[in-house]
């Protein structure tokens, strides 16, 4: 359910401040050969631009190395490259929008075009196939832009501005203004192509160990060597897992079905799941007893071991090998928050934690204990009570969406009339659909974003056999939110360097904005005057739970930075451990029961390294947005809103709603709805 970033992984990487590594690689331009260049061009041009010479030289001398030339060649290369006409500056930085969307729309069409087999459900997958995955044709790019000085003129004439200058500065810049900015983001470091090469490989390993992860529901068996589930029931870890508990609230039999797959999902943390279970039906497994049988024949069960850690483990050596050439975000959790989301780590955390410890929501697990008739349990984190189906079951929710829906095609044909009925003009209905296509997924599903404004983007989620079942429908609409999204901010912006949005929080918020409008989408109609009530407990309820398991990303980072040499054991065994500590300090109160290691479940930690984040932020952000935008100006203000571009966070929400993110609005609207309640 993420907006899939490939091609963009190698450019968050780039995304830092200049490298130091070795002394091979240091700059070799001295600070009075520095001064030299920027008095000759002060006296040439003027004491006017004196802070736009100043800052271009010291860039382009931090990243300039031995291979690109002496002294005598970097005063040469600034004296003749530089470019003190705004005319002339608005002129090459037009060119460059040109060149730099062909150049990175073509190189995500060939990253999609390669992965295309393993992203979409088009049968078993070859290892040919995998090692196509793996390769990154933009390994090299940076590289080759450095060595044939593009990358310097840039840095020379649009400069780097860090967080904190654009944070001050930002609110007087214009659009072209924010664009030099974002297009002095790309060369700020120099990452040997190698090690960029080995993110993606492994990396895509990762993901495709993901994205085959299914357990056949139909084949677990409970005490009795019953089985439960319907026959062929395929889920994938953690997504359909976590979706068929939430499905299986109000349903007869639910409650087992419920502890069955709690019991399964504890199994994949620990790695004592049989590996036999694993994307195979040729077995039967009782979770409890973790006995499994062939044919109804007991039979020894061989653990996975530590192969899910295992991934991870990898992920962090290939993108910490890259921390020394960044010496001032020196490690990827500075350049994951700092640089890529643009709020600090520390402040993330502080919010989270505040949240995760509101009273208010001991005050909803009250009222969530009270409607189950019972004692909360651990997967009720997942309670899905709140939503407002009427008499709506899952299967009868399936039963529409699979004959609405028998295959992509269908999807794709329906996206306009969807567009129209959020209150698009058909105009631009037609206009949002035609930039997307539908893709059936081997994963969860996810968005493709493009890159650049003639080609489309990509809504992928599963799509069974006989067509798509709830669970891939209510996918389907949340990444459609984030493809809406995509559509809007490439096309809609004032030039392509502020294509996007700051962050992908920010995408997540509008596709849950999307999402909690399916049912809508299908025609059902609820007229529950609690509605609004139950919505507000609803997304509150459901942040406590992405708060967790972020609060549990981010401390198994820092402890992999603790602990470099450590072994997938050792991490696993860490992980479990941290995954009961924050269960102990925020949820342990709530559930009753302490040292639960379920917050660290999630298939984001293994293959979308620090990636959780994005979710309760893009809830706070949904919430916010939701709060300011009247129902009847839904599309006009998704248009307004999501064409305003890639500034910092900061600047975006203020622009967009008039206000910073925080906790405080969604504990004022829960406060109020708690008093409805009552």
């Amino acid at each position: 359910m993420k907006k899939l970033l490939l091609l963009i992984i190698p450019f968050f990487l780039l995304m830092g401040c200049e490298p130091v590594p070795d002394a091979e690689e240091r700059s070799p331009i001295t600070q009075r050969a520095i001064d030299r260049v920027i008095e000759k061009l002060l006296d040439e041009h003027g004491p006017e631009l004196e802070e736009r010479i100043e800052r271009g030289v010291t860039q382009t001398a931090t990243l300039w190395r031995s291979g690109d030339g002496d002294e005598a060649d970097f005063e040469n290369f600034c004296l003749n490259q530089f470019i003190a006409s705004e005319e002339e500056r608005t002129e090459v930085f037009e060119r460059l929008e040109h060149y730099f969307e062909h150049l990175y729309g073509y190189m995500n069409r060939i990253v999609l075009e390669l992965n295309r087999t393993i992203h979409e459900d088009r049968g078993p997958i070859h290892p040919i196939d995998q090692m196509f995955g793996a390769y990154s044709p933009m390994a090299h790019l940076q590289d080759d832009l450095y060595n044939n000085k593009i990358a310097f003129v840039i840095a020379l004439n649009f400069p780097h501005y860090s967080l904190e200058e654009k944070n001050e500065l930002g609110a007087d810049w214009d659009e072209q203004q924010w664009g030099y900015a974002r297009l002095g983001d790309y060369f700020t470091a120099r990452i040997p192509p190698v090690l960029l090469q080995q993110a993606n490989q492994t990396s895509s390993e990762a993901r495709l160990y993901i994205s085959e992860y299914n357990i056949f529901a139909g084949q677990l068996l409970n005490e009795d060597m019953e089985k439960p589930f319907p026959e062929g029931m395929k889920l994938l870890a953690h997504w359909n897992i976590r979706d068929e508990i939430r499905s299986n609230y109000g349903q007869p039999g639910g409650q087992e079905k419920k502890e069955m797959l709690y019991n399964v999902m504890l199994r994949i943390i620990n790695q004592d799941i049989p590996k036999q279970v694993i994307n195979s039906d040729e077995f039967e497994w009782n979770p409890f007893t973790n006995e499994l049988y062939q044919d109804g024949v007991l039979i020894d069960a061989e653990p996975e071991g530590g192969r899910r850690y295992g991934h991870l483990l990898n992920i962090f050596n290939s993108l910490s090998s890259m921390d020394p050439y960044y010496p001032h975000l020196d490690n990827y959790i500075q350049r994951r928050f700092d640089n890529s989301m643009e709020i600090p780590q520390e402040e993330v955390e502080a919010l989270f934690r505040e949240y995760a410890a509101s009273p208010l929501l001991r005050e909803v697990a009250e009222i969530i204990s009270e409607r189950l008739g019972r004692e909360l349990r651990p997967y009720d984190l997942w309670y899905d009570g709140f939503k407002g189906r009427g008499e709506i079951s899952e299967e009868e929710l399936d039963r529409i969406t699979k004959r609405r829906y028998p295959d992509a095609d269908a999807l794709n044909r329906d996206l306009p009339r969807m567009l129209r009925q959020l209150g698009f003009s058909h105009q631009m209905a037609e206009f949002i659909a035609e930039k997307i296509d539908v893709d059936a997924a081997r994963g969860s599903g996810h968005a493709w974003r493009a890159s650049m404004r003639e080609m489309p983007s990509h809504l992928r989620t599963r799509i069974g056999a006989d067509g798509m079942d709830y669970k891939g429908y209510n996918i389907a609409i949340h990444e459609f939110g984030h493809n809406v999204e995509q559509t809007i901010s490439v096309h809609m912006v004032d030039n392509y360097f502020i294509n996007g949005i700051p962050n992908t929080a920010f995408t997540e918020a509008l596709a849950f904005m999307f999402q909690k409008r399916d049912l809508e989408l299908l025609g059902i109609e609820q007229d529950d005057p609690m509605q609004e009530v139950f919505e507000i407990l609803d997304v509150f309820w459901d942040n406590y739970e992405m708060m967790g398991v972020s609060l549990v990303d981010m401390k198994v980072w820092k402890w992999l930075y603790d602990n470099p040499n450590a072994s997938e054991t050792d991490l696993k065994n860490a992980t479990i451990e941290i995954a009961k500590s924050v269960w102990n300090d925020y949820y342990a109160d709530v559930f009753g029961e302490e040292d639960n290691p379920l917050l660290s479940i999630y298939s984001h930690m293994i293959q979308s390294p620090l990636y959780l984040s994005n979710y309760p932020y893009g809830r706070l952000i949904m919430f916010q947005l939701e709060d300011y935008i009247e129902e009847d100006e839904f599309a006009d203000e998704v248009l307004r809103i999501f064409s305003i571009g890639q500034l910092t966070p900061k600047h975006w929400m203020q622009e967009a709603v008039g206000q910073q993110i925080s906790n405080k609005p969604m504990f004022d609207a829960v406060e109020a709805a708690l008093a409805d309640f009552r």
